[in-house]
Formats: structure tokens, C-alpha cells, sequence
């Protein structure tokens, strides 16, 4: 239970998600053991806590200083908590993007902002299709034309040369053209493939057991390390849906839709609150209004959407 007498909240996984928590419940002293556990579990929580506390402190004092020249009254106590806590949110945010994006820059070939789609035409006039925050590297020659998807989500629509492959790598799933056009949307530790048109194969090492598909037009796969290959099939209509902006789960996660939002939404989006995450819904979202679709799943689960700022907003469940 939290400190509010609530149910327990998700386990936070770095530091800029423990620097949240503990500002919004400061006195969960179950929040404090668990932290106090995360940190000594391993010396780069402690790097990573330093660096995140030392961001936010930089930002607080920056804080306190400009009203301190233009608000001469002190805050209210929840005024100053709500601004502690967006300081907090905003670390998260420096986190987020300049250290993942500094990586892009050095790796892609191509890569598209938030809410930017761009199709890429590559040396072979193949074309790939890249979602919102997405990018790739490409590596072509006589023999082979290998892509990797570093980030998010692309549509491959590929000229068949015989005698010279066409591969796409993502999160350690291969996927082999057999003359195709296939969506592969890039996981944690995995990969989500479906077909538009012809046949492809996807090897998949990582997963348990080890597995290797031939997927055809309507197919869609899953494939995570270490948990077993999920598989099925999709109207056409439904695959690389957001080419046309439009998001389609059938029941999936909330955490899967709101990752699916993340791109289109120009700042921070944090689920909150037991069970949330987890829970399942079927429906159509529009992508072109992240912040009405996320909205929608609040209505759907009983949930609030609170923003903390214009481009920081929180799901969070409704306590019991």
C-alpha cells in the first residue's frame, strides 16, 4: 500500500522514475526501503541516481532563483509540490531525450522526429516507411542489403533481386524478404512483425524455445527474448494502420497502446497506479490526437489523466 492508503504503484526501473515517486510520497517509508534496495542492488543505480540528482538539483535552484526575482510571497505548499515535482518530471525528460538521441545520431542513416512520418527510398528502390521517432541503418552491397531498425517502427515495401537478400534486424529478430511489403515495429528485447503483402521469415534466437516462421499476408508475430513466439492473424487493413494514422489493438496491454501514443505526443507520457499497465482493451485510436486517445483509455479503465505541465501528462488508475 502507499502512503495515501492506496494500491501499491509498479516498481520504478531507473532513477528519474524514482525521483518522481519519491516527490509524490515522501513519507512511504516502504518506497524508501525499496529504493534504498534498488540503489546498492547495482553500482550503476548509484551512477545513475547521482547524475539524475545532480540534473534536478541544477534545475530546482534555477527554480527557486526566478521566483525568487519575480514572486516576492511565498508559494502554497501544493503549488510548490506540483512545480517540485514537473522539476522532476523535466529531468526525466533531459534523460529521455539527449542521451538515447545523442546514440541516433551516431548510428542512423535516417531517422524522423516526433509525429513525423518520412518514406526513405533505398539504393536498391525499396522504401521504407518510418513512423514517428523511428530510425534505421543501412548497410547495402553486392550480395546483401541488411537493415537494422534502431528505433520505433517502419513499413518495408521490397524489390525482389534474386540472388541478394533483403534483411531487416530488430531487437534481435531477423526477418528475411521473400518479395514483400511487412511492418516491423522494434521491443524491448523484441520485435512485432506483420505482413501487407507476399511472404517473409522470421528467425527468432532469443526466444523460448528458439523459433524460426514463415509468416504470409495477414500474419503478425511477436517474438521476445526468453518467453514464447505469439502469432495470428490481422485484416490487411490493420497492418502499418499507423501510415494512416490510425492505431487498432485488439487486447493489448495499456502499456503497449500508450508506447504506441508516445511518438505522436511532443513530450512525456507516465502510466501510474496498480494493475494499469497491465490492463487490456480493444479499440481504435486516433494518432493524430495522442492526447484525446490517451483520454479514451482513461475512460475506458477508470483512470485520470493529469497534466503537469503541456507536455508532461500522467495515467494514473484511480485509487480504491
Amino acid at each position: 500500500m502507499n502512503e495515501a492508503g492506496g494500491p501499491a504503484l509498479p516498481q520504478p526501473r531507473k532513477a528519474s522514475e524514482w525521483m518522481v515517486a519519491l516527490i509524490e510520497a515522501p513519507n512511504d517509508q516502504d518506497l524508501r526501503r525499496r529504493f534504498d534496495a534498488w540503489l546498492s542492488a547495482d553500482p550503476a543505480h548509484a551512477l545513475d541516481w547521482q547524475e539524475t540528482s545532480a540534473t534536478f538539483t541544477a534545475l530546482e535552484d534555477l527554480r527557486r532563483d526566478r521566483m525568487a526575482r519575480t514572486e516576492p510571497k511565498q508559494a502554497p505548499a501544493l503549488g510548490r509540490r506540483r512545480t517540485t515535482v514537473a522539476v522532476a518530471v523535466v529531468v526525466a525528460a533531459l534523460l529521455a531525450i539527449f542521451t538515447p538521441g545523442l546514440w541516433l545520431r551516431l548510428q542512423a542513416d535516417h531517422r524522423t522526429s516526433v509525429a513525423e512520418q518520412r518514406t526513405i527510398v533505398l539504393p536498391d528502390g525499396s522504401s521504407a516507411q518510418l513512423a514517428p521517432e523511428s530510425a534505421i541503418d543501412v548497410a547495402f552491397d553486392d550480395k546483401r542489403r541488411h537493415v537494422r531498425l534502431l528505433k520505433g517502427e517502419a513499413l518495408f515495401t521490397v524489390n525482389h533481386q534474386a540472388g541478394r537478400t533483403f534483411s531487416v534486424e530488430a531487437g534481435g529478430v531477423e526477418i528475411v524478404d521473400i518479395g514483400t511489403a511487412f511492418d516491423v515495429r522494434l521491443r524491448p528485447n523484441g520485435a512485432d512483425v506483420a505482413v501487407l503483402e507476399g511472404i517473409v521469415d522470421v528467425g527468432a534466437p532469443l526466444a523460448m524455445p528458439a523459433a524460426q516462421e514463415r509468416l504470409k499476408a495477414g500474419d503478425w508475430l511477436r517474438a521476445v527474448a526468453k518467453r514464447p513466439i505469439e502469432r495470428g492473424q490481422m485484416p490487411l487493413d490493420d497492418v502499418a494502420s499507423w501510415t494512416r494514422k490510425r492505431l487498432v489493438v485488439k487486447n493489448r496491454p495499456v502499456s503497449d497502446i500508450v508506447d504506441a501514443l508516445r511518438p505522436y505526443f511532443d513530450g512525456m507520457i507516465f502510466v501510474r497506479g496498480a494493475g494499469l499497465a497491465d490492463a487490456r482493451l480493444t479499440g481504435v485510436y486516433d494518432l493524430a490526437q495522442p492526447v484525446e486517445a490517451l483520454r479514451a483509455i482513461a475512460r475506458a479503465e477508470g483512470a485520470t489523466v493529469r497534466e503537469i505541465s503541456p507536455w508532461v501528462l500522467i495515467l494514473s488508475a484511480r485509487q480504491e
